[in-house]
């Protein structure tokens, strides 16, 4: 038995108590090591460009490859949690981590710091924080909500103390040596996962998720055989191989529920859309700043200034939408906060003076929050529990690519004109419109239910003596889809 499969079958007694408040510190540190990381790439921006002569689209392609990895090994994250158990998994994660940023040190031109930091350390990254995030799942049941709002705070912490130790270091050592150092810091990540011990299970406890189930295709393979099949035939291999494929795609990507739900092809669309601006700030400011005559010194005290504020903001916010005012509206409060970041980031277009920045880096910190804190739980009120994880999985891939290609194509821009401003018309273009897009389409479409359902409602109501035919033919029983496990980056 795997130690993701000893994990996932039962109640232990460690849950919610004793060793698992030591996993929740761990959790902690684990997310501002990997989803805080990527805050400090802007600081070194120049110092990239200057050494290895490279364009403002080259050297973005740094921080894009990295952070679209992270969030897009979600599917692979899981087939390893499943086959090997999470300890192992963050632990591989804090290896290739840290090989990363070792390896990154001695790079010798751009494209090879796109294998290096960028590939190497992001999928590190990404195993990481979404095998600890999983594990969380395992050891709180009672608090498992303030479990997972306790760790979030430690991206908070990454983004306040990242920008701030990379500019101290970049400053006294250059940026070869800031990142050998970073690599040291990042293996911290194997002790993390060295105390995420598996959960051992009370004996005799078996879910019905253990029980063996009739996967899809099977009976069809039975038939073959039963008209005299071998196994080995070449076409009912063929066929075979084709129903575990298909099997793959539907349990990590489902496509069917993009197809079918509105309300999730809408939001996936809208996010997908959103994160070609969401992200252009993160890796852009520090340039901006610094082009325009703000010191480095405080030019990285603008990360660590969005990152501070959002450790208070971020579960304020989270309260807030779990009011019951908003219970429903939750994707309206979500466009909101997008609209808000799209609208902040006209500030930078009126003054790069260092005191409108921070003025910028205080709205853009709360919008963030409201984004940050509510992304999922709108896809939670979209998609049925049941096929929630499957979602989850076309949904990373798919904000992923954006999250790729955004910011080099902004830096295609600005190496054109030569003007820093085109990174916030450029970012406020996306979110505002991508905020217009989802509330107004949830609200079209909320109309478009009511309409349904009065109608409904009015022919559902028949007289006193009418009455119906009923069909004697038996109806074919549907199977309801497999439970699936998939690991949320949350």
């Amino acid at each position: 038995m795997s130690q993701g499969e000893a994990a996932g079958r039962g109640a232990a007694k460690p849950q919610d108590q004793g060793w698992a408040w030591m996993v929740l510190l761990a959790a902690v540190v684990l997310q501002g090591l990997t989803l805080g990381f990527s805050s400090c790439i802007g600081v070194f921006f120049t110092d990239l460009q200057h050494e290895f002569q490279a364009s403002n689209s080259e050297t973005s392609w740094f921080p894009s490859i990295m952070v679209a990895v992270l969030h897009g090994g979600g599917p692979l994250c899981s087939i390893l949690v499943k086959r090997f158990g999470c300890r192992f998994v963050v632990m591989l994660g804090g290896l290739l981590s840290g090989l990363g940023m070792v390896s990154s040190s001695f790079c010798k031109s751009i494209s090879q710091l796109y294998l290096t930091a960028g590939l190497i350390t992001g999928l590190g990254s990404c195993f990481s924080f979404q095998a600890g995030v999983t594990v969380l799942g395992y050891y709180f049941v009672r608090w498992r909500a303030l479990a997972n709002a306790v760790a979030s705070t430690g991206v908070s912490l990454g983004f306040t103390l990242w920008p701030l130790l990379s500019q101290y270091l970049l400053d006294e050592m250059g940026w070869r040596n800031t990142f050998l150092i970073f690599g040291g810091i990042l293996l911290n990540c194997c002790v993390c996962g060295a105390i995420m011990r598996p959960i051992q299970l009370a004996s005799g406890s078996l879910p019905q998720s253990a029980k063996p189930e009739v996967q899809p295709g099977s009976r069809a393979e039975e038939a073959q055989l039963s008209n005299g099949a071998s196994p080995h035939h070449p076409t009912l291999q063929q066929h075979t191989k084709r129903t575990k494929c298909f099997q793959m795609l539907q349990k990590y990507l489902a496509f069917d529920i993009f197809c079918q739900n509105k309300g999730y092809q809408i939001y996936t669309v809208g996010v997908t859309w959103m994160m070609m601006g969401f992200a252009l700030p993160h890796v852009y400011l520090v340039p901006y700043a610094t082009h325009n005559g703000v010191e480095e010194r405080k030019a990285a005290l603008l990360i660590s200034i969005i990152g501070f504020i959002n450790i208070f903001i971020r579960p304020l916010t989270g309260l807030l939408s779990g009011h019951r005012v908003f219970t429903g509206r939750r994707i309206y409060l979500f466009s909101l906060a997008v609209l808000l970041c799209g609208l902040s980031n006209f500030i930078c277009v009126i003054s790069a003076k260092f005191s409108v920045l921070i003025l910028y880096c205080v709205v853009l910190s709360i919008a963030m929050s409201g984004v940050g804190a509510l992304t999922f739980q709108v896809l939670m009120d979209v998609v049925e529990m049941d096929r929630f994880s499957s979602a989850l999985g076309l949904f990373t891939i798919l904000e992923s690519t954006t999250l790729l290609i955004g910011p080099p194509l902004t830096g295609v821009l600005v190496d054109i004109t030569g003007d820093f401003h085109y990174v916030f018309y450029n970012s406020s273009f996306f979110l505002i419109s991508a905020a217009l897009f989802m509330g107004l389409s949830f609200c079209a479409l909320e109309n478009k239910n009511k309409l349904r359902e009065a109608s409904k409602a009015h022919l559902d109501s028949p007289s006193r003596y009418q009455y119906s035919e009923m069909s004697t033919e038996p109806k074919a029983v549907s199977q309801s889809p497999p439970v699936i496990e998939y690991i949320t980056s949350i």
